[in-house]
């Protein structure tokens, strides 16, 4: 890991990743104190509606926005959406209404849907080796962990002497530290984007034309139904459910966080020996198994319920970290941006279906119909993922183009086969490639 921290831009980013999640986290625990404040028992239909608004925004905004500002300078694009960011947050805690409540998150989260996938396409270009890549996920998968661990443990300490109002501030601060972070480097220019009918819906297509990030695409929703379940109903689950304080509503929250930092300091030596898809798809069962677990008395207890949540933090957490290695693997540099938006966006449809499915539920028919309803979800969801992620998945594929004329540039290494010129290469859907190989 020294390696890649030892680049100096990396660095910077990096850094400016774990601040403004701090800031994250601690809105996290604030949002939900602040809808339990203003509905009570029906907290988790307030939060689970506020998150779906936080999707909408994820999935109307982040393939527009990478289409628009894909070919911006990166450094000002990245600062202007940070300090967007801290703005709203310096906001919320004046709000009154839950409509009020609503409309910033929009705000707020519109300029995450930019921010984020603009900001994870940066880092294959500052770090372009796979080697250095690779332990670069590591980081920032253990940056969320962490995240998940630590903002819940200081907003847990912060709450014995202030209100949960005052996280906001954190919030804030966070992201204004993240800006100055990102200004102090500088960054690549992207490269040149030809101008394409449909660039906005580009990496939606690329996306749902590969057959591995199909089945992402099916292990993003068994991530979201079974943290949906932890996100959403922590709040009322222990605060009414199990009749503790608000402290305890962000040890929960960090027992997920611990589960999920322990599964990713055995992710990099896992992957180095087991393929991608069979971590990822074992976890979705992990999930699967967790969630009805729910359904027993180990969710009535206190100890029960950190143990579930910590289990669910791991089987997140080995899901969806391969996942940006799957998406470098399936897009060209200049596709990159347009990928990552695309499964910013179509990850985060899941969640918005599975966000107010978990409150609604919860708040209708209880706990237990809850983790009943997104075990099932989940479950349905992995058997999507092995059906439709190959078992076969190689990189490079030997395929026959038909529609190119013989002296074409891409085929100046193909031979002629059956009418066709028949050649091999890591194949990507792109412009002379539209459909995969059967």
């Amino acid at each position: 890991m020294h390696v890649v921290l030892s680049n100096r831009t990396y660095r910077h980013l990096f850094g400016a990743q774990v601040v403004a999640l701090t800031g994250t986290g601690l809105a996290t625990v604030a949002l939900g104190l602040l809808a339990h404040d203003l509905a009570g028992p029906d907290a988790g239909a307030v939060l689970g509606t506020a998150l779906a608004v936080k999707m909408l925004a994820y999935v109307g905004v982040a393939p527009i926005a990478a289409a628009v500002l894909g070919a911006l300078p990166r450094r000002a694009v990245l600062v202007a959406l940070d300090l967007v960011r801290a703005a709203v947050a310096v906001a919320l805690p004046w709000v009154d209404q839950i409509w009020q409540v609503h409309a910033l998150i929009f705000v707020l989260q519109a300029a995450s849907a930019a921010f984020t996938p603009l900001f994870q396409a940066t880092i294959p270009d500052v770090l372009p080796g796979e080697r250095d890549y690779t332990r670069a996920l590591t980081l920032s998968r253990l940056a969320y962990d962490l995240e998940g661990l630590l903002s819940p443990t200081i907003a847990a300490a912060l709450l014995t002497f202030v209100t949960f109002n005052h996280l906001f501030v954190g919030t804030a601060i966070g992201f204004a530290a993240s800006a100055v972070l990102v200004v102090s480097v500088f960054l690549p220019r992207p490269r040149p984007i030809t101008r394409r009918r449909g660039r906005t819906t580009r990496g939606i297509r690329i996306y749902l034309a590969t057959p591995r990030l199909r089945g992402l695409l099916a292990v993003h929703l068994a991530a979201a139904a079974a943290g949906s379940m932890v996100l959403v109903n922590t709040v009322a689950h222990v605060r009414d459910g199990l009749g503790r304080d608000a402290p305890d509503v962000a040890i929960a929250l960090a027992a997920n966080g611990i589960g999920s930092l322990a599964a990713a300091l055995v992710l990099p030596g896992l992957l180095d020996r087991v393929a991608d898809r069979a971590v990822v798809l074992s976890a979705c069962v992990t999930l699967t198994v967790a969630l009805f677990a729910g359904t027993t008395a180990a969710a009535t207890s206190w100890t029960g319920v950190l143990m579930l949540w910590a289990l669910i933090g791991a089987g997140c957490s080995f899901a969806l970290t391969p996942g940006a290695r799957l998406l470098r693997r399936s897009a060209d540099e200049t596709d990159r941006p347009a990928l990552f938006a695309a499964d910013f966006a179509l990850s985060h449809a899941c969640w918005l279906v599975c966000y107010p499915l978990a409150g609604w539920v919860a708040s209708a028919a209880g706990a237990t119909a809850a983790f009943i309803v997104l075990g099932v979800v989940t479950a349905a969801a992995t058997v999507a993922a092995v059906r439709l992620w190959p078992t076969s998945d190689p990189e490079v594929v030997e395929h026959v183009h038909d529609d190119l004329e013989p002296d074409h540039h891409h085929l100046c290494d193909a031979v002629l086969a059956g009418g066709g010129w028949r050649h091999a290469h890591p194949f990507r859907i792109d412009d002379h490639h539209e459909r995969w190989p059967r």
